[in-house]
């Protein structure tokens, strides 16, 4: 019907355009007046029989109360408690090597040996000279004894007498003096045997057997104790206001106390499970002691007592157990320190935020399954979820996927009933 509409008013305007000019014009206004008539009422009746928006399939979570950490991020390095280098304090011929390249050592092990025969030959002359003393000691005492029994006589003077006695004392210190030097002789051949002065792990030898090396030189190995191990990192000069007053709220004291101050977490980057399972435990060690993965927890030991001038960030320290070597000097770990605990915060799965022109908010399902526009301010992420600082109430069902097919009041069709939590992953 429509379409024979539209024919007879194309065909008016046909023959308006043959006649005359001002026929022609009228005949065509009125002609486009029809058809624009006739199209209007075609599409009202369309629209009139489109299907109404389906609902928006959405899956939704609810918001929880919980108790949070609030925390500081930062990027941190492992550093062995202890670095010895092991550098000898004489000087000779290396002549044998007792460890291996990367082996665990034991305090008291035998790591290197000097050749002992220069001081072994020093050490029984020192002991020849303390001999040679004493027996000149003896005789300046024997003469001393004598002279003084004849007391202050004509065949002997007091000025003699005081001169025995001089040469006994000067004879009982080259003893002194004698004794020392056989100390020291024995000290040194004592030192060249080189042992472990701590329990670690021995790194590359940088003296082979057949060396000659000098006393007090270039070291011959150097030593890490890696348990437990320290996690160093820095934070801002901004942030140090914020750690100080919550080191002083636990007590304020790292070094005799440091079980009261503040928690640190850390872990390495990257897959932690991955890189335990990679790891295994030390031969020392029985494999049902293993830790699981994860972030290690130890304390807060250490404040500097400066702030950095190039980078105006403040040295702090962490000591974590590392007894399965999960952790190894100088690798970057990742560090949280954790300042307080934040009583029944609210939470939501990250994914639920959205940002907008109004700044960030999520989609709150009503209870007659609309959805609602809601401000909030986020605070901190938690994993996979977030603090909501406000905005939310626990309990409040937000929408986590399906965002984009959702107008506000809108209807949604809830395709996980509601039963998702904000503890869900």
């Amino acid at each position: 019907m429509i379409s024979d509409q539209r024919t007879v008013m194309l065909n008016l305007a046909q023959r308006a355009r043959a006649g005359r000019p001002w026929y022609g014009v009228v005949g065509l206004s009125l002609a486009l007046v029809a058809l624009v008539v006739v199209t209007g009422c075609e599409r009202g009746k369309a629209a009139s029989i489109m299907p109404a928006r389906p609902p928006a399939q959405v899956t939704v979570a609810a918001a929880e109360s919980r108790d949070v950490p609030v925390y500081l991020d930062e990027i941190g390095k492992t550093v062995a408690v202890e670095n010895v280098s092991i550098i000898p304090q004489v000087g000779g011929k290396v002549i044998a090597a007792h460890v291996q390249d990367g082996a665990d050592v034991k305090k008291g092990d035998l790591l290197f040996e000097i050749d002992p025969r220069p001081f072994e030959a020093t050490l029984a002359s020192a002991k020849a000279t303390v001999a040679q003393n004493k027996a000149e000691a003896e005789q300046a005492h024997s003469e001393f004894s004598r002279m003084e029994s004849l007391g202050n006589t004509a065949a002997m003077s007091k000025m003699e007498i005081d001169q025995k006695r001089s040469a006994w004392a000067v004879a009982e210190a080259k003893v002194l003096a004698s004794e020392a030097a056989v100390q020291s002789a024995q000290l040194n051949l004592e030192y060249t045997k080189i042992y472990a002065p701590i329990d670690g792990r021995a790194g590359a030898l940088l003296v082979d057997p057949g060396n000659v090396v000098k006393d007090n030189d270039k070291p011959l190995l150097v030593i890490q104790r890696l348990d437990p191990i320290y996690a160093e990192f820095s934070v801002p000069e901004n942030d140090l206001g914020t750690v100080r007053k919550f080191i002083a709220s636990r007590g304020g004291n790292l070094v005799n106390s440091p079980e009261k101050g503040l928690k640190v977490m850390v872990d390495v980057p990257g897959n932690s499970q991955r890189v335990l399972a990679a790891l295994g435990a030390p031969s020392t060690q029985p494999t049902t002691t293993r830790s699981t993965a994860g972030p290690r927890e130890g304390p807060l030991t250490f404040l500097d007592n400066s702030v950095q001038n190039g980078s105006g960030t403040i040295r702090l320290r962490a000591t974590l157990p590392n007894a399965d070597r999960y952790f190894w000097p100088g690798q970057f770990v990742n560090v949280r320190v954790v300042l307080e605990t934040r009583k029944d915060a609210v939470l939501i799965p990250a994914q639920a935020e959205q940002v907008g022109q109004v700044g960030p908010f999520v989609y709150v399902v009503n209870e007659d399954s609309t959805a609602e526009i809601r401000q909030i301010t986020p605070g901190q992420p938690q994993g996979e979820m977030m603090v909501v600082e406000k905005g939310l109430t626990p309990g409040e069902k937000v929408i986590v996927t399906g965002q984009m097919m959702v107008m506000p009041g809108g209807k949604v069709q809830v395709a996980n009933n509601g039963s998702a939590t904000a503890s869900g992953r």
